[in-house]
């Protein structure tokens, strides 16, 4: 066979070689150990939790090593394609503080000297590199259709064959070039298929960048690496597009440990030096006592849209992906409680081999600590951004008392142990709501978080309507908390927590305990910051007003 002769009878308008790419795309100048890796997802879906997982990695990985992060979109999959779908992906990485080296920006542009960075604009590197593939004796045109595929299956099953194209069921291997050429002149389609010189009961062994050794079956089938459409499959496009962008580590899910004996053999057959795997496994959750994969279709939080309208702050989720990328990033925060997330460094001895374990318990209580080092202005503009998208009303009181909401908001922040109400920005109006009119509206008992089982109501209502005489906007809280001492003793309240720990018999309370009742009177709530600067930021008006409320409501 000529080979050279049937590359030509292929592919006749292929001029493009492997040596014209080489030049194309020189090895970058980049210092010893720098990575360079990318992110190629398929704009097929909603932007998964687990892709903004890898791309931190891969883009911690990147920037420490002073190498580079590619955005390459892998979209040879045309009938699954979602319109918008790059545009997407990108908007929805880009806030989470994911930007790349080079790839490609919203609009579709090209921004790098590796590109182009679509894959379906690649067809030209592709062709050429199958017809060099052919041209060498390693490729060669399969016209088997999907009927003598599906036969071909049947059979195998059968007699439990394995399954696959291979041996005497590698129809087109031995073609003749005057067999593929009356193919092509009777205008049969055709792929091209790799000559696979390996079997089934072969090993190899691959060192995982995370799992460290791993011994594999060896690929022993004659793999398409061109459709029928002249595209490549995902196995053909990462060999030619990793060697072309010059990726020395590819970080992806540990589904595709299976294909890396194929991936190997394309390297080999193309001449190009093998890069390295970094396989992370896949995000899991708890399903009664076992556990099980995130699920696209079960659950919710797969999808990145459910971290934005639920309204967890960006800072919060990228805290909480690293926590689970690396066992020793909660040591490193409390070691380092203010510096800023980028410092931390990710390495690949500190990653899960089995799956990290998905908790939103532990997301909340991250999100919490992380929202509780904001100042109020950044609460306010990160809140009001969520709620002029997922609660219009909210937002309306927002804008229009603003300077007042960051008064709201300045309550018990900045201090050493500032308060951690919230874990995302939907929880905020139902923690801070009582601060505003607009929202602050009981109407019976089941509106206040009072301790019914240890206080009747005459107690509360006679404690409450005497407080509303003695009420005075005091300006220094020891002032303020001495009366509540002075009104708990009128009703037979401790105003010394060891006297009353010592004789609890003796007293009704402490005065721990009326202050808790006035508090719930003006708030409805059992659970606040400061009550003093609470009631400041009320003014004295609106304080009594909420509560001969609460006086009324407690009556009836």
């Amino acid at each position: 066979m000529d080979y050279k002769k049937l590359a030509d009878l292929l592919f006749p308008d292929v001029t493009l070689t492997k040596e014209d790419l080489e030049a194309r795309y020189p090895k970058r100048e980049l210092k010893d150990g720098a990575i360079v890796t990318r992110f190629a997802p398929s704009p097929t879906g909603f932007l998964h939790i687990g892709s903004v997982f890898t791309c931190l990695v891969a883009d911690n990985f990147a920037k420490k090593s002073g190498g580079v992060f590619i955005l390459r979109i892998e979209d040879t999959d045309q009938n699954r394609k979602i319109e918008n779908g790059v545009k997407l992906i990108i908007q929805g990485l880009n806030r989470y503080h994911i930007n790349f080296d080079e790839g490609v920006d919203v609009d579709g542009n090209d921004y790098g000297n590796y590109g182009v960075y679509t894959q379906s604009q690649r067809k030209d590197i592709y062709k050429a590199m199958a017809k060099y593939l052919v041209s060498i004796g390693k490729a060669y045109p399969c016209f088997c259709d999907e009927e003598t595929s599906q036969r071909d299956k049947a059979i195998q099953e059968a007699s439990k064959e394995l399954i696959g194209y291979y041996g005497s069921y590698a129809h087109c291997r031995n073609l003749t070039y005057e067999e593929v050429e009356e193919n092509i002149k009777a205008g049969k389609k055709f792929a091209i298929r790799l000559k696979c010189e390996s079997n089934a009961d072969h090993k190899i062994v691959v060192e995982d960048a995370i799992r460290g050794t791993l011994k594999l079956s060896d690929n022993f089938n004659d793999v398409v690496i061109l459709k029928r459409d002249f595209l490549p499959p995902y196995n053909f496009a990462h060999a030619c597009d990793d060697h072309f962008m010059r990726v020395n580590l590819v970080i992806r899910g540990d589904e595709y440990i299976p294909s890396i004996a194929e991936h190997l053999q394309i390297f080999n057959a193309l001449g190009f030096e093998p890069i390295k795997y970094a396989h992370v496994a896949p995000m899991q959750k708890m399903e009664g006592n076992s556990k099980r994969k995130i699920s696209k279709r079960k659950d919710p939080e797969a999808n990145v849209a459910f971290y934005l309208e639920e309204g967890y702050p960006v800072d919060g989720v990228r805290e909480y992906l690293l926590n689970v990328a690396n066992s020793n990033f909660e040591e490193w925060r409390k070691a380092n409680p203010d510096a800023n997330i980028d410092d931390f460094v990710v390495t690949t001895d500190k990653m899960s081999k089995s799956g990290a374990l998905f908790d939103l318990p532990k997301l909340n209580d991250v999100s919490k600590n992380v929202i509780s080092k904001f100042d109020a202005q950044k609460v306010y503009d990160l809140c009001l951004e969520w709620a002029e998208q997922y609660d219009k009303e909210f937002a309306s009181i927002l804008k229009e008392n603003k300077d007042y909401a960051i008064k709201v908001f300045s309550i018990e922040r900045g201090t050493p142990k500032p308060r951690k109400d919230i874990a995302k920005w939907n929880e905020t109006k139902s923690a801070f709501g009582y601060f505003f009119k607009e929202l602050y509206k009981p109407t019976c008992l089941d509106d206040y978080a009072f301790n019914y089982e240890k206080f009747n109501k005459e107690l509360l209502k006679k404690i409450v309507d005497k407080y509303i005489t003695i009420y005075q906007q005091e300006t220094e809280n020891s002032i303020w908390f001495g009366k509540i001492k002075e009104l708990g003793v009128e009703f037979g309240f401790a105003d010394d927590m060891k006297v009353y720990k010592a004789n609890p018999e003796q007293f009704v309370g402490h005065y721990g305990d009326v202050a808790s009742i006035i508090r719930v009177a003006i708030t409805g709530k059992a659970n606040t910051p400061d009550l003093f600067q609470i009631c400041t930021l009320l003014g004295y008006e609106e304080v009594i007003k909420r509560l001969k409320l609460a006086s009324e409501i407690l009556s009836n």
